[in-house]
């Protein structure tokens, strides 16, 4: 649990629901295909199902700082630099205003062009 505590209370996410958060915004941005996930059978990357984006992205907490590994599908004919500034701007405003938790690094990896 990832907690948030100020002068009113605390609040605790657990991080499935961070890693939700991340994964709608990531999707919501242009040039974004789809999350990946590592295949455990075979150590592939394949692309994953909308009600599971969460496991596209990787969250670790500390000092009540997130710092988040994005695993994402492009598009192309995209431009990859400017699709991953794009996630990087919308997922730390996003996580920020909408859950209150400071994000101190974001990195996308890209896993995979999609036609």
């Amino acid at each position: 649990m990832i907690g948030l505590t100020n002068e009113k209370g605390h609040i605790s996410y657990s991080e499935e629901v961070i890693a939700n958060v991340v994964g709608l915004s990531t999707m919501e941005c242009y040039g974004v295909v789809g999350m990946a996930a590592k295949n455990t059978k075979d150590g592939l990357w394949e692309l994953i199902r909308v009600e599971h984006l969460n496991k596209g992205v990787r969250i670790n907490a500390k000092n009540n700082e997130l710092s988040i590994d994005l695993f994402v599908v492009v598009e192309y004919g995209t431009k990859i630099s400017v699709i991953a500034n794009n996630i990087i701007k919308k997922v730390r405003y996003n996580t920020e205003n909408y859950l209150g938790l400071k994000v101190s690094n974001i990195v996308v990896n890209i896993e995979g062009v999609r036609f």
